[in-house]
């Protein structure tokens, strides 16, 4: 059977991410500076001639803005493209938008769940995340822990059946930090949990119905740094 494999990117980096705002579910496109690195990806993608058969973004705007220009570098404006709302970053509810300072340092340390580790993030799995953003979201538009947990996994998995059904091959797939930090430690319990994903880095997952999700690789930056230094030649 053919081996699928999905290189799953994260976003550019946006408006949000560089003055420190937690996005969730809202939205800031890519700056220069986020596309310059997205069109670097682009770029070491094409280099190391790597066949993609599809691609798969969710149906956030930064995500849509990183998947058109990395399609653009690879010369593919006519793959099959699906946007899926199931690989969407974790939703902050009432606090998406705030700063990371006010969400992490100020409002989540006061939940039992940050308490009980001394406000340490690294400490904090993701179910009592999910259960600490809930129990501070005022609007009670956050996810429960086992919403977020289906619907990424759900996600993902049928990018695996789909890529299965075709005979296998390579998919390009841009997501969000926490969502596929989340996906990994799905996958893998025993994985470190993943902070801090870079804008652009790639995170290499295999996939087969019979043996299910294989971790090959997380946060990759290898690929942008190629990119880069192709542009810089030119």
């Amino acid at each position: 059977m053919a081996k699928s494999i999905l290189y799953v990117a994260r976003h550019g980096k946006t408006m949000f991410n560089t003055i420190g705002r937690a996005q969730g579910w809202s939205d800031t496109p890519l700056t220069a500076v986020g596309e310059q690195g997205i069109h670097e990806l682009g770029r070491g993608l094409k280099k190391l001639d790597i066949d993609f058969k599809a691609a798969f973004s969710s149906d956030s705007g930064r995500t849509l803005q990183t998947m058109e220009i990395i399609l653009e570098e690879l010369g593919l404006p006519h793959i099959p493209y699906v946007r899926d709302k199931r690989i969407r970053e974790w939703c902050f509810g009432s606090m998406d938008g705030a700063y990371d300072g006010e969400l992490f340092g100020g409002v989540l340390p006061r939940t039992p769940a940050f308490i009980n580790v001394n406000g340490d993030l690294a400490k904090v799995s993701f179910e009592k995340l999910a259960e600490s953003i809930q129990a501070v979201d005022t609007a009670n538009w956050a996810e429960s822990w086992e919403t977020i947990r289906n619907r990424i996994w759900t996600g993902f998995e049928d990018i695996g059946h789909f890529l299965e059904k075709n005979g296998g091959g390579n998919a390009i797939v841009v997501s969000h930090g926490m969502t596929i930090s989340t996906l990994v430690k799905l996958i893998d319990e025993s994985a470190p949990t993943v902070q801090g994903l870079d804008n652009g880095s790639v995170t290499k997952i295999e996939y087969s119905s019979n043996e299910g999700f294989k971790i090959l690789g997380v946060g990759d930056m290898n690929y942008r740094e190629i990119g880069a230094r192709e542009m810089l030649a030119e």
